[in-house]
């Protein structure tokens, strides 16, 4: 019959070969989810949506984030009970305009260029 010590001992070995089964099932995921991260990263260069300087620290940061501990409660906590009521920000009409507005105001500036220089050309074509 085996004694107490043979029994911790399996036990233990038990532990050690769990561990290093998990340990060998996340160095696979975390491989595969680099070549998936990798193989968008390349895509996303193909198609000029990004550089490769780019796309190296595309890759790094999705490695980091994949590599943080989750804290899963705090997550499900603030997506179903928010300590407080989100805030509604009210701008008054004296603010300086946003980036999209002044972009919006520069391209019509530059229709009415573009268009007072074709009329331009077009009476210095007719003068000819």
């Amino acid at each position: 019959m085996p004694g107490f010590g043979d029994i911790v001992q399996k036990a233990f070995y038990l532990g050690v070969g769990l561990a290093s089964y998990a340990g060998e099932k996340a160095g696979g995921k975390v491989a595969e989810l680099r070549s998936q991260v990798q193989k968008l990263a390349d895509e996303m260069v193909a198609r000029g949506e990004m550089n490769t300087e780019e796309a190296r620290r595309f890759v790094d940061d999705m490695m980091k984030q994949a590599q943080q501990p989750q804290s899963p409660t705090a997550d499900t906590t603030e997506k179903t009970t928010p300590s407080e009521p989100r805030r509604i920000e009210i701008l008054e009409e004296d603010e300086e305009p946003t980036v999209k507005e002044t972009a919006t105001e520069n391209v019509d500036d530059l229709r009415s260029q573009v268009l007072k220089l074709q009329e331009e050309l077009k009476r210095l074509q007719r003068d000819q």
